[in-house]
């Protein structure tokens, strides 16, 4: 089913450490002098990687109207956060979500059930993944710095 709204603008990228998010993990002796290379990601968003995913994501997604605008007036879009995980050479992401005591703490005065949460947090999850595609294969054109050392096994 095609989602048919308007794009909402890409994130601001800023320094948050991806360990401290429980959805990433990022090998790191020291996770503060790692390049995570968000001013080049943050440009390519506003270039129109953003908006090339945005319309792939809509074209398929199960989000419905009522539940995008919810997404949207929570301004979860704007929570979204990319970085480059040299050691994986990708494009990592952690994608935001509507809490879990959502009743306790009335986030939005439309959020009804977990079926709605649930179908928010999922469709969110698939749109940060197909944000990373799009940039990996349509904009970055850097390779990995990370050598693996040279006494790993060899597994063939």
């Amino acid at each position: 089913m095609t989602l048919e709204v308007e794009t909402p603008d890409p994130p601001e990228l800023s320094f948050v450490d991806p360990n401290e998010y429980e959805d990433a993990t990022i090998s790191a002796d020291d996770p503060t002098e790692v390049d995570y290379r968000r001013e080049e990601l943050q440009a390519f968003l506003e270039e129109g990687a953003w908006e090339e995913a945005f319309a792939t994501w809509a074209a398929d997604t199960d989000l419905e109207p009522r539940e995008f605008e919810i997404a949207r007036e929570m301004d979860l879009f704007a929570e979204f956060d990319f970085f480059w995980d040299d050691f994986a050479d990708r494009v990592g992401y952690h994608a935001p979500g509507v809490a879990e005591d959502w009743r306790e703490r009335e986030y939005h005065p439309d959020l009804d059930s977990w079926g709605t949460v649930s179908a928010i947090n999922a469709e969110l999850t698939e749109f940060g993944q197909i944000v990373c595609e799009t940039l990996k294969e349509e904009y970055i054109d850097w390779e990995a710095e990370y050598e693996p050392p040279e006494d790993l096994p060899d597994f063939d």
